[in-house]
C-alpha cells in the first residue's frame, strides 16, 4: 500500500493553478538587461557639450553635413561622452530647430587626453578624445611662461600617445631663448609668434589632417590664436591681471572647430585655460618610451632603474657619458630626467 492510499478522498487535491503568482508590479513582461541593437544608429563627432546637451556632426566630410543637438541615453550615465568622441546617435538627427536626437553608444577611441585633479588623485578627467596633436601655447611675458606647467601638458600628451607641439606668443615682449633652452633634446616642434606676427600657415599647415587640441594657462593667447586660425569661431578672449600676473577664464568649455587650410581641413579643440594639470593618472613607462634610443638603452638597466641622476648603474647615463649615443644625448637625458622628476616628487 502506498501513501496515496492513506488519503481521504474527501479531501481536496493540490492542483498547480491554487498557486497564487504575485504579478509584476512594474510591467507586464519580466525585466531584461538586453538593450536594442541600434543599427539604424548614424555615427557622428561630438562638437561640444553644455548642460548635458551634445552638439553633434552628422554626415561628416558629406555635402549634407549637419549639426543636430543630443541627450545621452540612459544606460551610458556613467559613461564621459567628450568633444571628439565618435558617437552613435539615432531618433529625429535632422537638426531642424526643436528636434532631439540621443546618444546610444561611443565608438572605440583612438587616444584619451587626460587630468586629475592633482597628483594624488588617481581619477581621472577625460578632456578630449581622438585627438592625435596637442599643441600647447605658452607666452614669452605677461603672464611669464612656467615651464613646469608645460612639462605637465607634455608628460600628459605623450602618456596618450599624443604627438606635441608648442606655441611660444607674445614675442614681441620678450626672448623665449632661455625658456626654450628647457625643452633642448625633445622632439618638439616650436613655433614662435608676435603681434601682428603670426605664423598663421605654418601652424594652419601642422593642423591640416589632424585633429589637434588646444591647451594653455589663462591669458596666453590661446584663444586669439584660435580666432585667427578659425575666423568663425568667436572664442573669448581676455587680459592679465596687472596685480596677480594671471589671466582670466574666457573659454568657459571644450569645443571642436573644423580649420580650412590651403591643404586640407582638420580640427582645433579649444579647451579652458588652466593654472594646474594633475598627473595622478600617467604611468611613467609612458614617458622613457617617447625617448626611442635612450629606451632600448634602458633595456640594460638594473631592475627598478629610476634614470635620474643619482641612479647607481644606470645604463643611460653611462651611456650617455662615453658618448655612445651621440652628441645630442646628452640634452635629450637632460630632459627625460627633467620628466621624470615631475613624478619623484609626488607624495
Amino acid at each position: 500500500m502506498s501513501w496515496l492510499d492513506d488519503l481521504d478522498d474527501d479531501e481536496p487535491a493540490f492542483d498547480e493553478a491554487d498557486i497564487r503568482v504575485r504579478p509584476n508590479p512594474k510591467a507586464n513582461r519580466p525585466r531584461t538587461k538586453r538593450r536594442p541593437a541600434h543599427a539604424d544608429a548614424r555615427i557622428a563627432r561630438v562638437l561640444g557639450v553644455d548642460r548635458g546637451r551634445y552638439t553633434v556632426l552628422v554626415d561628416e566630410d558629406l555635402p549634407d553635413e549637419h549639426q543636430v543637438l543630443a541627450v545621452r541615453a540612459r544606460e551610458l550615465r556613467k559613461m564621459p561622452i567628450v568633444t571628439g568622441d565618435r558617437a552613435r546617435v539615432v531618433g529625429d538627427v535632422s537638426g531642424d530647430e526643436g528636434t532631439l536626437s540621443r546618444i546610444v553608444g561611443i565608438e572605440e577611441r583612438s587616444s584619451l587626453l587626460r587630468r586629475s585633479a592633482d597628483d594624488t588623485d588617481q581619477v581621472e578627467r577625460v578632456v578630449v578624445a581622438n585627438a592625435d596633436q596637442m599643441l600647447v601655447v605658452v607666452a614669452a611675458a605677461d603672464p611669464e611662461p612656467r615651464a613646469r606647467l608645460v612639462d605637465r601638458y607634455l608628460v600628459a600628451a605623450l602618456d596618450a600617445g599624443i604627438r606635441p607641439l608648442l606655441v611660444v606668443t607674445k614675442t614681441d615682449l620678450a626672448d623665449p631663448t632661455v625658456f626654450l633652452e628647457h625643452f633642448t633634446g625633445l622632439d618638439l616642434r616650436v613655433f614662435t609668434s608676435a603681434r601682428g606676427e603670426m605664423p598663421l600657415e605654418q601652424i594652419g599647415a601642422a593642423l591640416e589632417g589632424h585633429s589637434t587640441v588646444f591647451v594653455g594657462h589663462s591669458g596666453v593667447g590661446k584663444s586669439t590664436l584660435v580666432n585667427a586660425l578659425v575666423p568663425e569661431a568667436g572664442r573669448a578672449t581676455g587680459h592679465v591681471n596687472e596685480v596677480t600676473g594671471r589671466g582670466r577664464h574666457t573659454s568657459s568649455s571644450t569645443v571642436s572647430l573644423r580649420y580650412r587650410g590651403a591643404g586640407g581641413s582638420g580640427w582645433v579643440i579649444d579647451t579652458p585655460g588652466v593654472r594646474s594639470f594633475g598627473l595622478g593618472h600617467v604611468d611613467t613607462a609612458n614617458i622613457l618610451k617617447a625617448f626611442t634610443d635612450l629606451d632600448e638603452v634602458a633595456k640594460e638597466c638594473p631592475r627598478g632603474c629610476t634614470h635620474l641622476p643619482d641612479a647607481p648603474d644606470c645604463a643611460i647615463i653611462e651611456a650617455v657619458e662615453s658618448g655612445r649615443l651621440g652628441a645630442n644625448a646628452a640634452a635629450r637625458l637632460d630632459s627625460l630626467q627633467r620628466l621624470l622628476e615631475t613624478f619623484a616628487a609626488r607624495p
